[in-house]
């Protein structure tokens, strides 16, 4: 299995293309940073003295829309925000700190949508371009089984998934610490769960963070392998994948508004951050709810490509 995770991973990196992602995420991660560093040079608002007044006041602007809100998901979302501002007060903690690394690597992360399109147009092809160059063929003549095949080439892209992220985190840290420093006392991560808020350590967060911003990019680099699979089409794979990547989840959110089966959509249960910060897309989705959908279309897009894959006389 090694060897043949081996020989695709080299099979990746032959290709022009995938330089051209890496170097492509690193220049965009370097003109946001060059943004940012722009704005804080450009902006001469110092840090607000009163902030501990301004909060008080928002809290009970917040506290006014929530007797007028109708839904339970507004009000826990009013809830969440009064608990956290009333946190800050009590405990001296300002919600705005001078810019600083982790800052830089929070605003950096949204880059993850761009390492998901990479992710999925070498996804999309890694079988179907078996087919269209006829190497297929090759890899058939070896007494291997197809499914090890397969399950060589899936590990494949979440390796290559996991060098993506890996790339931006780390590169986007390096960067913001030259660009805007480490911060002396970096201020924690306030986490809201069950009317309670705890402080988490900002880097601790960042990693979870990535981690379930990733869950979106993964799942739809599975369905584009699925894809690629089973109809042997990278185009359709890429094309398809790409299009949800960008829509899937403003259409959810435009169904859910009406129906309350938009759920079960696969768009509605890939973001889990909407458990820690907002609310769920539709009332009454829990976590587990949400994890339970992730690996039910999961182990669809799996069993179809595998049951494809084994089925179809693939040397023709």
């Amino acid at each position: 299995m090694f060897n043949l995770i081996k020989n695709e991973w080299m099979k990746i990196f032959r290709r022009p293309g995938t330089y051209v992602m890496i170097a492509l995420l690193i220049v965009i991660t370097c003109i946001v940073g060059a943004f940012f560093k722009y704005q804080e040079t450009g902006s001469n608002a110092g840090p607000d003295k009163n902030w501990q007044q301004t909060l008080q006041e928002e809290n009970d602007a917040l506290k006014k829309q929530m007797e007028q809100s109708r839904t339970k998901i507004e009000q826990d979302f009013f809830k969440e925000e009064i608990a956290i501002n009333d946190y800050r007060i009590k405990h001296n903690l300002p919600e705005k700190e001078k810019f600083n690394v982790w800052s830089f690597v929070k605003q950096a992360s949204e880059l993850i949508t761009l390492a998901g399109l990479f992710t999925i147009i070498i996804s999309a092809g890694i079988v179907a371009s078996e087919f269209n160059w006829g190497t297929i063929k090759l890899l058939l003549i070896r007494p291997i089984n197809r499914s090890k095949i397969l399950i060589s080439k899936y590990l494949t892209v979440l390796l290559f998934a996991l060098t993506m992220l890996a790339i931006l985190f780390v590169f986007s840290t390096a960067l913001g610490a030259l660009l805007f420093g480490m911060p002396e006392h970096a201020a924690p991560y306030l986490n809201y769960h069950n009317g309670t808020v705890t402080e988490q350590n900002i880097v601790v967060h960042l990693l979870i963070y990535y981690g379930l911003s990733s869950i979106d990019m993964i799942m739809l680099a599975t369905m584009a392998f699925m894809i690629s699979s089973v109809f042997r089409n990278s185009s359709l794979a890429i094309g398809l994948s790409i299009f949800l990547l960008f829509t899937g989840a403003q259409f959810t959110a435009l169904l859910s508004l009406k129906f309350a089966w938009a759920k079960y959509i696969l768009f509605a249960n890939t973001n889990l951050m909407q458990y820690f910060e907002g609310t769920p897309m539709v009332e009454g989705m829990t976590m587990n709810f949400s994890i339970s959908i992730l690996v039910i279309y999961f182990i669809i897009f799996q069993f179809l490509a595998f049951f494809v894959f084994k089925k179809r006389d693939v040397a023709a």
